[in-house]
């Protein structure tokens, strides 16, 4: 009995040798799947993980690829023109070389240091001059006969204000906007209330200026629907091109007036059936420009005659020409819209209160730029005609009333703003429009 107990003991523990050992057997062949199974899970999650980030590299392309897109001005006009360049340099304007005795600037390494120099200052007056043509641009779009002036002054003085991104004295509009209709050359814009509307028949000059820093563009141009008056706005337009190409660096500016007016009055139109010689405006000038100061001391006429005076380099010009069907001479009428504080004035003691208290307004919006009665009225000025007046009469502010030749004539204007470099000139406010 005993040796079969062992005997069973012995199969016993075979038994369970065998079973261990298949049971190990078992353990290595589930080992070996989990470990094919964890490798086979790692490779897809890796695959997984390369398509994920291929996938995110692509969308970051796409992103670049979206953010590198320029931005677009929309319809109407709302982005400012800074947000256009994020560069931060603007378009140049005309380049124009100088003639004779001054070729030798344009290769001068002297000069160009110079410009390097004043580079800040080109690019704020190219901003302004960006803004313009922008504007301008728009406003031709939505011109047509029946709009009310006051509208139109206004949808362009806001589109002036969005492009500008106008900031107190840093930014914003230089002068009011003339809209001279017809016999009234300059200097007309409607005061608040006023009613009149663009007709079909009227010539309306479109003056308006945009400033950076002080640094302002001064540029119109003529408007009329009838193209019975395209040879008067031709006159005034190739004038005003003829004044640009004369002018430079040690030219007389009575030089440029005999060839502005050589050049006007090779012109002829007719108006309803009667034809007319067209006229330089001999007491209209373009003029030169300063920080801050719309006429800066020196006149360019568009007659012969006048001054010996010479252009100098590093000033900026506005060069205008008026072609007129009437006397050629113009005179103050109309109601006055268009103020400006005096550049040189000094301290005037007031007695008034209240023009004390227009002359703030007045220091803290406009400075020595000009304004208008509407810019007054925006500013939540009330009951300010005998302040204003007060302020005309002291001598602080002059009043720039409606320029007109005689009624029943028709004036047409052009005008671009000119920088004398030293290596070149610069029609700072030329666009494909004109």
């Amino acid at each position: 009995m005993a040796t079969e107990i062992m005997n069973n003991e012995v199969r016993v523990g075979e038994n369970e040798e065998s079973e261990a050992s298949n049971g190990i057997e078992k353990l290595e062949i589930s080992n070996g799947t989990d470990e094919v199974s964890e490798n086979s899970s790692y490779m897809q999650k890796d695959e997984d993980g390369v398509t994920a980030e291929v996938a995110k590299k692509k969308k970051k392309k796409n992103k670049s690829k979206k953010k590198k897109e320029p931005l677009k001005q929309t319809d109407p006009p709302s982005i400012p023109v800074v947000e256009l360049f994020p560069s931060r340099e603007f378009p140049e304007g005309e380049i124009q070389q100088y003639k004779d005795d001054n070729l030798w600037r344009i290769t001068s390494e002297e000069k160009r240091d110079l410009e390097r120099f004043e580079k800040p200052r080109y690019n704020a007056v190219r901003q302004a001059a960006e803004v313009h043509r922008q504007v301008r641009k728009y406003i031709r779009s939505i011109l047509k006969p029946g709009m009310l002036m006051t509208d139109l002054c206004e949808t362009l003085e806001n589109t002036v204000r969005k492009l500008i991104s106008e900031n107190g004295l840093q930014a914003g509009i230089a002068f009011p906007t003339g809209c001279s209709l017809n016999w009234v050359a300059a200097h007309w814009t409607p005061n608040s209330g006023d009613k009149t509307v663009l007709e079909y028949d009227d010539v309306m000059k479109l003056d308006f200026g945009t400033h950076i820093d002080g640094n302002i563009v001064d540029c119109a141009f003529t408007v009329a629907f009838n193209p019975m008056y395209d040879p008067l706005l031709e006159a005034s337009r190739e004038a005003t091109n003829t004044g640009i190409k004369e002018a430079g660096i040690d030219v007389r500016l009575c030089d440029i007036g005999a060839a502005i007016q050589e050049v006007m009055e090779s012109y002829e139109v007719e108006i309803n059936g009667k034809v007319f010689q067209v006229k330089s405006i001999r007491n209209l000038n373009g003029h030169s420009i300063g920080p801050y100061q719309i006429h800066a001391g020196k006149s360019v006429p568009i007659v012969k005659g006048g001054e010996q005076t010479k252009m100098e380099e590093g000033e900026f010009y506005a060069i205008e020409t008026f072609a007129s069907t009437g006397k050629g001479y113009v005179r103050e009428d109309l109601e006055c819209s268009h103020y400006m504080k005096n550049f040189d004035a000094g301290h005037i003691p007031l007695r008034l209160p209240r023009a004390k208290q227009l002359l703030a307004t007045i220091n803290k919006n406009f400075s020595t730029l000009a304004f208008c009665r509407r810019y007054l009225d925006r500013l939540g000025e009330t009951k300010y005609l005998m302040a204003l007046k007060n302020l005309c009469d002291v001598g602080i502010v002059q009043p720039y009333p409606p320029l007109c030749d005689i009624k029943g004539s028709y004036v047409s204007q052009f005008e671009h703003t000119i920088l004398l470099r030293p290596t070149c000139k610069e029609v700072i406010s030329r666009g494909d429009d004109y």
